[in-house]
C-alpha cells in the first residue's frame, strides 16, 4: 500500500509554493515533513487531503489518481489540521458520534477509539473545558474515526506540555504500525523520536529524503578536540580508529574515526598521556538539528 506524488507543482500567479515534487511513502511507516515557514509544507499535505488541487503533477494512493477518485481518497485519509477546528460547545462523546454520523460509522466504533486515545477520563465533558492536550486527542480520535489508511498530522504536539508529548508521541507510533502517517512538525527531537524517514522541503523544493537509521548508524565519529598546546598532525596519527586529521585553527583539531565506540574517554586519556590537557572535547556528528540547518540556511 502506497501513496505515490508525482511532479507535484502548486502555483499563486507568479509564486511557486511547491516545485517538481516527487515522492512516495509506504504503509508502516512514519514520515517526517520538516521545513521553515513558508517551505510549502501545509501546501503538500492540503494536496494529499484533495483539499486544494495542484497546479500540474498527479497524486495517486493504490494506483487510483487522486483527482478522479476524491471522495474515496477521502474516505482512506484522516487528517490533523495545525490548528485543530473543534466545535468546542459539543462534548467529547457527542463529537465524535456527529463525526461517526458523517462517516456512517456505529456507535460501538466511536468507544472503541475513545478509549484508544485516552479519552475515557474527560468524555463527559464539553470539549472547551478540555486541556489543549486533550482537544489534540479529541482531533486526533476524529482523524483516525474512520480506520484511514493514511494519516496526515501537521504540528499535533504545539502546545502541549512533556508529558502530553509523551503520550501523543506513543499514541501515533502506535497508529503508524499499520498505516501511512505523514508527520509534520517544528520539534526536531520529536520528528527523530517519531519518524523512520524524514523529508525536507525549503522554498517549494525537495532538499532532501532520507531515512533516519542510516544517520544514526553512521560509522564514522567525528570529534572536534581542543588541547591547551599547539600539537603535530603527525603526533595525533597514532590515535586507534583515526581515519582523518584537520586543523580547524591553532591548537584545535577536528578527528575523524572510523568507529561508533565513543572516541572521547580515548581522547581524554592520549592527552594526559602525552603531557597535554583536552580542554574540550565535542561531538560533531551531523544530527537532523545540523543536517536541517546546513540544508535550509539560504
Amino acid at each position: 500500500m502506497n501513496l505515490r506524488v508525482e511532479d507535484i507543482t502548486k502555483r499563486y500567479g507568479n509564486q511557486f509554493a511547491l516545485k517538481n515534487i516527487s515522492l512516495e511513502l509506504k504503509s508502516g511507516e512514519i514520515v517526517g515533513l520538516l521545513g521553515p515557514n513558508g517551505a510549502g509544507k501545509s501546501t503538500l499535505m492540503k494536496i494529499l487531503t484533495g483539499f486544494i488541487e495542484p497546479t500540474s503533477g498527479a497524486v495517486y494512493f493504490r494506483d487510483l489518481l487522486l483527482s478522479e477518485n476524491l471522495s474515496t481518497f477521502q474516505q482512506q485519509t484522516g487528517y490533523l489540521p495545525e490548528h485543530n477546528p473543534l466545535y468546542t460547545e459539543m462534548y467529547v462523546r457527542e463529537y465524535l458520534q456527529f463525526h461517526a454520523t458523517i462517516h456512517q460509522i456505529a456507535k460501538n466504533e466511536v468507544e472503541a477509539v475513545i478509549v484508544k486515545v485516552g479519552l475515557i477520563p474527560e468524555v463527559h465533558k464539553k470539549i472547551h473545558q478540555l486541556s489543549k492536550g486533550y482537544r489534540q486527542r479529541v482531533g486526533l480520535a476524529a482523524a483516525i474515526l474512520h480506520n484511514p489508511s493514511i494519516l496526515i498530522l501537521d504540528e499535533p504536539t504545539t502546545g502541549l506540555d512533556p508529558n502530553q508529548i509523551e503520550e501523543i508521541r506513543q499514541l501515533i507510533l502506535a497508529l503508524g504500525k499499520d498505516r501511512i502517517v505523514l508527520f509534520s512538525s517544528h520539534i526536531l527531537q520529536e520528528v527523530e523520536a517519531i519518524c523512520d524517514r524524514v523529508i525536507i522541503l525549503h522554498k517549494g523544493n525537495l532538499l532532501d529524503d532520507l531515512l533516519l537509521n542510516q544517520m544514526r548508524s553512521s560509522e564514522k565519529q567525528l570529534i572536534e578536540v581542543e588541547f591547551d598546546l599547539r600539537v603535530e598532525e603527525q603526533f595525533l596519527r597514532s590515535i586507534p580508529n583515526l581515519i582523518k586529521v584537520e586543523n580547524v585553527y591553532d591548537a584545535t583539531w577536528e578527528l575523524t574515526f572510523n568507529t561508533q565506540e565513543d572516541m572521547r574517554p580515548l581522547l581524554f586519556d592520549f592527552a594526559q598521556q602525552n603531557g597535554l590537557r583536552a580542554l574540550k572535547i565535542i561531538p560533531k556528528n551531523k544530527n537532523l538539528a545540523v543536517l536541517f540547518k546546513e540544508l535550509t540556511a539560504n
